[in-house]
Parts: structure tokens; C-alpha cells; sequence
């Protein structure tokens, strides 16, 4: 179930209570300007949230809730350098510095001020989408919605008096020290913290990141020092926006892009990745994701525009020609896809299962089944799985077939109906590979196995008519027959003529006399259906 809509139609608070009541799980992904942020739900309770761009808190969490020290902090940071593979919340437990629990009860609070934060977005686009989990988390929480909604409006009651003196995050201000100093006023924890690092200079972004604390808590203590007279805005910040333009920007709108894509909002995608093209031109990583999503739109030529761009560059790897070949491919330019996949398996794709099945499919579209057979059997051993997927022994059971080995089809259909017991396909290819080789009641059985699993896949039905035809099960393959045709009236000239001839034998002559037209139909070209259906009208 996806749901999509704008925060000014329904608010995110009314989201998270309906996301909560149907107990859905999966992803619940929200934009702001140019914010991101995801809440995860497992079951109607929240499991995880982030905000893309917003620096990771969890060290200034837990020192400022006194769990750990500077040093500790400093030294779990350390590691982290050594230990890429590891969170930093995951290496201060190894050290002892903190207890798992602590860790998570910290990550917990770390959650729901993401959570309060997404709350004061009032502005911009939601989409949930459903079974979509965090990726890489090491701890999921499980937080009831409801415990957070009535803290959070409050949050979203002060922060709309905030945004009064406060509209951006890019502010900055300038603090009148001697008038503070005579007002003899005591400041709160927060603007103790903050009063120090007011300058001039520093926007509220930075405020933020330099004293650790969340957005909430600094927007409340500048709030109060406005308020009270003893701070005043100097100016904004100003970003670059040419081709030299810092690598934090260039990252934040790649972070952007990065989050549009894995929530599927195409659209806000192709923006941020055309940001950081305008930026930094040379961005091959940019004018890949592009050519992703251009895949995903169905935009094939700009896609193909995409990869050969990036191709182009001595330095370009196996994935750029094997997607620029599965655009080509979709466009109908076999042979220049072929070309690409071959450059892909050059550029180290020789060890890499989707090419080479790729170049197996390719090759069986221009009729070199010995090629495609060895490119597949290739590709078998280097899939990550076990066995390789259902489309695999499709295409390879094909090559098989078309190469004249009908018996290791027929042994590749077999092993892949047992690895897949849920793929209608491979038991409609077995039923046809089995009836070639005259086995015409294990092909039933194939095709009735295959008809458990898709009951609306019509080449099955049609398969079965086939069978009873042959055996003289007149009324069973009119059956079937009448089935396949329900599920695709254009399955082929050929049912509906032997549609016709069952028909004739029946004597329903005026049913056989629009069967055979339904097959002419199909090919105008049938001579012999033709003088049949000539002779039939005569008679009537």
C-alpha cells in the first residue's frame, strides 16, 4: 500500500496515528525544501527514524547526557576511523565505555527528536511506502506514536513563535555581551552553552552542529535571548553555487538524491542529482544515478544518453555498460547492447552473474543458442544464492531447447520447477519441453502443477487443451481451450482454429464459423482455414 499526499492537505502527526491503527510496516518518507527525512514503522510502531543531511547526534547525546566524556567520545571516534564497518554507538560498547542498554535508551531518544523535528515540517510531501526496512541499522526500537504526538505538539505550539525570530536556519546573529552582562539575567543550561559560540559568523545550522544539541533546543534558547533584546540579526550565510562549490554542499544534495531513490520520489531524485551536476559538471557518480532513474521512468534514450556519458571515461566499470546495455536492450538495439555487455565483461564483468546472463539472453535474441547456452552456464556458479533465480533456468532451458538438447532442457526445467516451486512459467516451459519429447502425461501433470501456482496464465491452458486435443479429450480441450482465450483473446491463430474444428464436431457450426474467423484474424494468410470456413458457410 502506498500513500501519498502534502503535508498542508494532512499533517504528519494524522499520518503517523493512521500509519499506527492499520499496523503497517515500511517506510514513511518526508520532504521539505531540500530536507529528507524517513520514519520506519514495524507493525504500527515506529522502529527507526533519520533525517538525511542532519548530523548524526548520538555522540553529543550521550555526552551531554553525561554517559560519556570528551575523551571517551574522542576515542570511540578514533576507532571508528580503523573500524569503518562499525557504528560508533556499536564500538563504545565493545569498549566498555557504555552498556548496550544505555546505547539503547540513547539511540531511543536520538529516534524521537527526529521524530519531534519532522513534526514542525508543515510544509511539503509524504510517501509510505510498505515492507521497506532500514538499511544497516544495528538497533530498531519500538516506539508507540501515540506516546509521542502530545510532546510533540507541543514542540510544534513554541516552535511556530520561534520561526517569528527565528525564519531560517541560515540567520545569524550578533549578542550584545556588556548589556547581558549588566542585565544580571541567569541564563538556562541551553544558553549557557550556546551565549559562548555567538560571533557574528556562525549561522543557527552551526549552532547547532558545534553545541551538539537538536534543532528544538537551540531555536528555544536563541528564542529567549531575542526576545529579551540581547541578540540581533547581522545577515545570512551564502552558499556556492559555481562548479568549485565545497564538497559538503556537493554531498548534501547527493545525500538528497541518494534518499529520493531508495524511497522511489523519482522526480525530487532527478532534481538534487541536476544540482550536483550544476555544481560539479564531472560528477560521473551523478550522471549514473541519473541514468538509474531515467531506467526507472522508462525515459531509455536519456538513460542511454546517461551511461554513455559516463562510459566515456577510460576509468568507467562493468555496471555503466551492463545498465547502458539493459537500456539499449529496451530500445530494441540488440546489437549495440551486446557490444556494451562485451565491453562490460572486459572491464571485469567476466565474474559477474548478470552480465553474463545478460549476454545469454542477447545472444539467444540473434539465434546463437550455443553462444547463449555457454554464456548462461557461465553465469551459473557466480549468482550469490545457492541456485540462481527463476529467470535464469528460463533462459537456459531455452538455449538448451533451441541448441537440440532437449533432454538437459528438460533437466534444467525440472531442477528449477523443485528450486521454484511457485513459478507457473518453468512448469508451462517443462509441460512444452516434456509433450516435444512424446511424454504427454508428465506434461500434464507439469502443466496442472503450473496451474496451482497462476491459474490466469493462458499459454498453461492452452498447453492442456494441446494435450487433450491430441488424445481426443475433445470436451476436456474445449475446456481449456475456452479458458486460455478468456485470459488473452490474441493467444494465437491456433487455438482458436482447433477452438473451431472441436466446434465442427460438435456440429455447432454458426460457433465453429466464428472460432475460424477469430483465427483468420489473427493470420490472414491461412489458405487452407480460409476454404474451409467457405465450405462450412456454404452448408448452412
Amino acid at each position: 500500500m502506498a500513500i501519498r499526499g502534502s503535508l498542508k492537505e494532512a499533517s504528519l502527526p494524522d499520518v503517523l496515528q493512521l500509519l499506527s491503527m492499520g499496523k503497517k510496516t515500511g517506510c514513511l518518507s518526508v520532504t521539505h525544501r531540500n530536507n529528507f527525512g524517513s520514519i520506519y514503522f514495524d507493525k504500527g510502531k515506529i522502529a527507526y527514524a533519520s533525517i538525511v543531511n542532519r548530523r548524526d547526534r548520538l555522540g553529543d547525546i550521550l555526552m551531554k547526557s553525561g554517559v560519556i566524556t570528551q575523551e571517551q567520545l574522542e576515542e570511540g571516534i578514533a576507532a571508528q576511523a580503523h573500524e569503518r564497518d562499525k557504528r560508533l554507538g556499536e564500538i563504545l560498547v565493545d569498549r566498555r565505555i557504555i552498556t548496550r542498554d544505555e546505547l539503547h535508551r540513547q539511540i531511543r531518544l536520538q529516534i524521537e527528536e527526529a521524530v519531534y523535528f519532522l513534526f514542525t515540517w508543515t510544509q511539503g510531501t509524504f510517501n509510505f511506502e510498505a515492507d521497506i526496512r532500514p538499511e544497516e541499522q544495528d538497533f530498531l526500537v519500538s516506539i508507540n506514536p501515540e506516546s509521542l504526538l502530545l510532546e510533540g505538539a507541543r514542540r510544534v505550539d513554541e516552535w511556530s513563535l520561534i520561526e517569528k525570530k527565528i525564519p531560517g536556519f541560515d540567520i545569524v546573529f550578533e549578542i550584545d555581551r556588556k548589556r547581558l552582562a549588566d542585565s544580571g539575567v541567569a541564563l538556562t543550561a541551553e544558553q549557557e552553552i550556546v551565549v559562548p559560540l555567538i560571533d557574528g559568523r556562525r549561522d543557527v545550522a552551526s549552532l547547532v552542529d558545534e553545541t551538539g544539541m537538536v534543532e528544538f533546543e537551540v531555536g528555544k534558547a536563541l528564542y529567549g535571548l531575542v526576545t529579551a533584546g540581547f541578540l540581533h540579526r547581522v545577515g545570512k550565510t551564502t552558499r556556492a553555487t559555481d562548479s568549485g562549490a565545497p564538497d559538503a554542499r556537493v554531498e548534501e544534495h547527493r545525500n538528497l538524491g541518494m534518499a529520493f531513490y531508495k524511497a522511489g520520489m523519482l522526480d525530487e531524485c532527478v532534481r538534487e542529482f541536476r544540482r550536483v551536476m550544476e555544481l560539479r559538471s564531472t560528477d560521473v557518480q551523478a550522471r549514473f544515478f541519473l541514468g538509474l532513474v531515467h531506467v526507472r521512468q522508462g525515459k531509455f534514450a536519456d538513460a542511454i544518453t546517461d551511461y554513455q556519458e559516463v562510459a566515456s571515461s577510460r576509468h568507467a566499470k562493468a555496471a555503466v555498460f551492463h545498465n547502458l546495455a539493459l537500456a539499449l536492450e529496451q530500445m530494441g538495439r540488440w546489437d549495440e547492447a551486446r557490444a556494451a555487455l562485451q565491453e562490460a565483461v572486459k572491464r571485469g564483468g567476466s565474474s559477474d552473474a548478470r552480465v553474463l546472463m545478460g549476454l545469454g539472453v542477447l545472444h539467444l535474441r540473434a539465434g546463437r543458442a550455443a553462444e547463449a547456452d555457454a554464456a548462461l552456464m557461465e553465469a551459473r556458479p557466480l549468482f550469490s544464492q545457492k541456485s540462481p533465480g527463476a529467470v535464469w533456468f528460463h533462459y537456459a532451458a531455452l538455449a538448451a531447447a533451441l541448441g537440440g538438447h532437449l533432454d538437459k532442457a528438460i533437466s534444467l526445467l525440472t531442477e528449477g520447477t523443485q528450486t521454484h516451486p511457485h513459478s507457473a512459467t518453468l512448469f508451462n516451459n517443462l509441460a512444452v519441453a516434456l509433450e516435444a519429447k512424446g511424454r504427454a502425461d508428465e506434461a500434464k501433470v507439469a502443466a496442472e502443477n503450473g496451474l496451482h501456482e497462476d491459474a490466469g496464465l493462458p499459454q498453461l491452458h492452452k498447453n492442456i487443451g494441446d494435450l487433450c486435443y491430441r488424445a481426443g479429450q475433445l470436451d476436456d480441450a474445449l475446456e481449456a481451450y475456452l479458458r486460455a482465450v478468456k485470459f488473452n483473446e490474441r493467444l494465437g491463430p491456433d487455438v482458436w482454429r482447433k477452438l473451431g474444428n472441436i466446434r465442427l464436431k460438435r456440429e455447432e457450426k454458426d460457433e465453429a464459423i466464428k472460432c475460424w474467423e477469430a483465427a483468420l484474424a489473427l493470420d490472414p494468410t491461412d489458405a487452407r482455414l480460409q476454404a474451409n470456413l467457405e465450405t462450412v458457410r456454404g452448408q448452412l
